[in-house]
């Protein structure tokens, strides 16, 4: 941690939290949220689902395991701050390589620590997820000159995000072992570990940028179509929601995840809309609708699909449901086209890092593919 270098989270509606500079001391803007995970704050800060997001830590102890060179889910951190409470004095881990503030400061992230993170957090909870600022060393300023500052930076509402996040270019991921399936997945912020749980089941994946045409996605020959998560308002993603449509009109086998569940549920017809505060952890509880199992789920998103828990409805593609739906406030967390091969859900079942429980989500997909190549 930056020696007692003082530093200040600034929101929207002024109030202001005073702590110590933690990563870069300096200045950044963007949308406050918090999660709830209790481990996994590698995966988390380069998640590029948090894409100008300020994470604030509700954990109180941050950092205890270092950095290491294996867990990232990308290759940079995209957070655009992190707020913590008490940072660890010195790491241990075996596959520790440098503390978390070293690789912090090393990425030019400017963080905060020695704050009330469970104070904030009920904050942004009562009031909802808002725009703000850490300000440190040379860049702290007068009270009003802060908020200001915050208050003239960019909404999440409309901001189109996943093309800053994207692969600039295609590549592959080899299937392990005998090669089954070939499925091009649309990075609109992709984590690591989702094609990495794909090739596991003898899937090779050409994760294909978010540009990308229904000529381009054909072109691979692929037994399926995957929507990655992503961060940024759905509303934006109008080529992909087309794209979307057009594949579900070949009744091309379509899997999608977070964001790729909102892009899903646009192409059914259905809106998109701000949660309050989000829902962004690794123990969110959801009820599958048809068999009233509950699943705990990693998740991270800020918006969700218009739906009733159960609910079903009239598409362009025949008939679709509300799948699952979270436990805590009844938001939609999954659609199934019955009709047609498509479904998503809105948590993230590669869970980098997070419980298991929605893995066998992966072999739902291969189960898809697999009916569609005998029809």
């Amino acid at each position: 941690m930056s020696e007692h270098v003082p530093a200040a989270l600034v929101l929207e509606d002024g109030r202001i939290f005073r702590g110590e500079a933690y990563g870069e001391v300096g200045r950044t803007l963007g949308e406050v949220v918090f999660t709830t995970g209790m481990t996994g704050y590698q995966e988390t800060l380069t998640d590029p689902s948090y894409h100008r997001q300020i994470v604030v830590q509700t954990a109180p102890q941050i950092g205890n395991t270092g950095w290491n060179d294996e867990d990232d889910e990308s290759a940079r951190i995209w957070v655009a701050g992190y707020a913590v409470r008490d940072p660890a004095r010195r790491p241990s881990n075996w596959r520790s390589r440098r503390s978390l503030d070293e690789e912090l400061e090393r990425q030019g992230i400017v963080g905060i620590a020695g704050i009330d993170t469970r104070t904030l957090t009920r904050h942004v909870r009562e009031l909802g997820a808002m725009r703000g600022g850490i300000f440190s060393g040379p860049e702290l300023a007068g009270d009003d000159e802060m908020v200001a500052a915050v208050k003239a930076s960019a909404e999440m509402v409309g901001a189109s995000l996943a093309g800053d996040v994207t692969t600039a270019e295609p590549y592959v991921v080899p299937a392990v072992g005998e090669k089954r399936f070939t499925v091009a997945a649309l990075d609109l912020g992709i984590k690591s570990n989702t094609p990495r749980m794909m090739a596991e089941r003898g899937i090779e994946v050409h994760v294909l940028p978010l540009a990308s045409t229904l000529d381009e996605v054909l072109s691979i020959s692929p037994d399926g179509l995957f929507l990655s998560n992503g961060p940024g308002d759905p509303a934006t993603t109008d080529a992909q929601v087309e794209l979307t449509r057009q594949a579900l009109d070949r009744k091309l086998p379509l899997f999608g995840i977070c964001f790729g569940n909102q892009i899903l549920g646009r192409a059914l017809g259905r809106g998109t809309y701000k949660l309050r505060y989000g829902h962004r952890g690794i123990n969110i509880p959801v009820i599958d609708a048809e068999t009233g199992k509950v699943a705990i789920t990693a998740q991270n998103h800020g918006f969700a699909v218009e739906g009733e828990p159960g609910e079903q409805f009239d598409t362009d593609f025949g008939r679709a449901m509300v799948s699952h739906h979270c436990a805590n406030d009844g938001a939609v967390e999954g659609l199934r086209l019955l009709d047609g091969p498509a479904f998503s859900v809105q948590y993230h079942p590669e869970a980098a890092a997070g419980p298991h429980d929605a893995a066998p989500l992966f072999d739902k997909f291969v189960d898809l593919m697999a009916k569609a190549g005998l029809s």
